[in-house]
């Protein structure tokens, strides 16, 4: 919704207003439910989730997760920057931000426990603009004590990217640095600002970035340099942003990846345009690198993640090899993935249902 306005007051006119309504615990659970069975439908088997300032609320993302099947990474989002954050949704201090951020960790590891579920909770400071330095510090202490992921925002947009500078003197990258958030389980999401100098700095820390090509097409003023990330030797994964962007297909964001590289091919940065097998890489290999899981790879030793899907066209097609795999980059939807698989778990079975099982 409102994908047509500018960054910050998408943000403070429909985002922030959104989240607040997840304080209600059944309708977090009833939205919740519905996204996480949607994302399985669409065959993505591992969420990185940006939860909501409500520690309660992302309990129960996390035990849908855990009761449906999907492997996922959920963060409590920490803003209590009264500067940036409305007053209806922030955390009252920086103190209530670590310390729910903590009580949140507490309870998932309690939950790993006593489900086996594979949900991990993440240090999510929002993005720099929405925390105090002393929320920030705090949050970089916690990732070391536990030895956490973490994720946030980064170079998002024009607006971001500058406010790092007026209010620290530096860029986002180095901001986060500051604070102890640039580490080896470190998901930056966006990136579209990026200079060689950050690269630079996510390589020596090494720090994956999360490709959101939808949402980057709305918010982000640019294009993510993927081929440079990698020239850079910096891990990316792709992700498809779905309270930015449209749609929750991972092929969808696919196809939108290709299509934006083009364009910054064309706009004179060589060397920028994606293929296919590009693409497919930063959807499997590369989030899985950026998340250090042994998923992606039909491999010995890899976990089970797979999904059954069906050829529509197989047919009516010469059906070579790389035809098939370019039908599967630009033709698969919800409708014709039959089957997904988490560690070999059977998680969404549209084959039973049209079998009526």
């Amino acid at each position: 919704m409102a994908l047509d306005r500018p960054l910050q007051e998408w943000l403070n006119t429909y985002t922030f207003p959104l989240e607040a309504k997840f304080k209600d615990l059944v309708y977090a659970e009833k939205v919740y439910r519905n996204l996480i069975s949607e994302l399985l439908a669409n065959g993505t088997t591992t969420g990185l989730f940006f939860g909501s300032v409500d520690t309660d609320a992302n309990l129960v993302l996390a035990k849908v997760c855990a009761q449906l099947g999907q492997r996922a990474f959920i963060g409590k989002v920490a803003m209590d920057n009264p500067e940036q954050t409305p007053d209806f949704y922030r955390d009252n201090s920086s103190q209530e931000a670590i310390k729910e951020t903590r009580r949140f960790i507490e309870e998932i590891l309690r939950l790993q426990k006593q489900t086996k579920a594979e949900v991990t909770p993440v240090i999510t400071p929002r993005f720099v603009p929405s925390c105090t330095d002393n929320t920030l510090a705090g949050l970089g202490r916690l990732a070391a004590e536990y030895n956490l992921p973490i994720q946030t925002h980064c170079s998002e947009s024009i607006w971001e990217d500058q406010y790092a500078i007026n209010r620290f003197h530096k860029r986002d990258a180095e901001v986060l640095n500051q604070f102890g958030l640039l580490t080896d389980k470190t998901v930056l999401a966006h990136g579209t600002q990026l200079n060689d100098s950050d690269l630079e700095l996510f390589h020596k820390k090494q720090t994956a970035l999360a490709h959101c090509p939808i949402s980057n097409a709305y918010f982000g003023n640019n294009i993510m340099r993927v081929k440079a990330a990698h020239q850079q030797k910096v891990k990316v994964g792709l992700g498809t942003d779905i309270s930015g962007g449209f749609s929750p297909s991972l092929y969808r964001n696919m196809q939108q990846a290709i299509m934006s590289s083009q364009t910054l091919q064309d706009e004179t940065k060589q060397n920028s345009r994606l293929t296919a097998a590009n693409v497919f890489y930063l959807a499997t290999v590369g989030g899985a690198l950026a998340l250090h899981l042994k998923t992606g790879q039909i491999k010995a030793g890899f976990k089970a993640d797979l999904q059954i899907v069906e050829d529509q066209y197989y047919e009516l097609s010469s059906n070579q090899p790389q035809e098939i795999f370019e039908r599967l980059i630009y033709h698969t939807n919800k409708e014709n993935i039959k089957q997904v698989y988490v560690s070999g778990k059977l998680v969404h079975d549209k084959l039973g249902e049209e079998n009526g099982k």
